[in-house]
């Protein structure tokens, strides 16, 4: 059998930070919620915007707007706990995003931090993404975190032990909650499951169509699947079942969107 056509190619630094990230978070007390959301509205909404003013509104935008809303419905679930038991509470919702952009003519995911979430409007969110999204390069690695990234790998998995340890140096460096959206990826219905560390991250998975009985009518309706992932070491089962239909009523109200042109 031959291997001609094999091809070797070097492991890249990032992607060292990556199985940590994922090797750590494995050790964590992960509990993950499957949900279906009615987001009908939310998306009619968007369609109607980007009909009268040509311009697309993001989606991912509208999740991490709803999901700051509900945090300060829910403040308990937007905190941490030290390596000396004690719980971490934050006022900030600082949301670390997975956006969309492109790199080498290949479309990825990369991190952006959204500071005071909770303070801010949809649209002030959604100018930060689409910002975020055109910024060069934004996967470049300063010559200090690729010095980090060939470090030993049970030196580099220290720095994501930091929620455990410093809850304050890891808001700083890399927010409280964390929305991933995986749907942005391809099309159709689905969830992903993936360990985290964070005390929550909501992962957006695809939209799908489906009927749906409605004042006893059946209908056509677009219902997204969200995986809501918990640290059951800080958040028990009663809020945070609680903070899921909160964040549920938000995306199915179309939370935020009827306000696009606020600032």
């Amino acid at each position: 059998m031959s291997d001609r056509d094999n091809r070797i190619e070097p492991f890249s630094p990032r992607r060292r930070g990556t199985v940590d990230y994922m090797r750590t978070a494995g050790r964590r007390s992960n509990v993950h919620g499957l949900v279906e959301v009615d987001v009908t509205e939310a998306r009619a909404r968007i369609r109607t915007a980007e009909e009268e003013t040509g311009e697309q509104l993001s989606f991912t935008a509208f999740v991490v707007c709803c999901l700051a809303r509900a945090l300060g419905d829910h403040p308990r679930i937007n905190a941490y706990r030290d390596w000396r038991g004690r719980v971490h509470v934050f006022d900030d919702v600082d949301v670390n995003v997975l956006v969309e952009t492109t790199v080498g003519g290949e479309r990825i995911g990369v991190p952006h931090l959204i500071r005071g979430a909770h303070e801010r409007s949809f649209r002030s969110i959604h100018d930060e993404i689409r910002t975020a999204q055109e910024s060069p390069d934004p996967t470049a690695l300063s010559r200090l975190e690729s010095m980090a990234l060939r470090l030993p790998g049970f030196v580099r998995r220290l720095v994501w032990r930091l929620p455990q340890w410093f809850p304050r140096r890891w808001k700083d460096m890399a927010g409280t909650v964390a929305v991933s959206s995986v749907g942005m990826f391809g099309r159709g219905g689905g969830w992903a499951v993936s360990p985290t560390n964070y005390t929550l991250q909501v992962t957006v998975g695809g939209i799908s169509r489906r009927p749906r009985l409605i004042d006893g009518e059946l209908t056509t309706r677009e219902f997204l699947a969200l995986t809501v992932t918990f640290d059951h070491d800080v958040v028990d089962g009663a809020p945070a079942a609680r903070f899921v239909q909160r964040l549920s009523d938000l995306l199915e109200d179309a939370h935020g969107i009827s306000t696009v042109d606020e600032r």
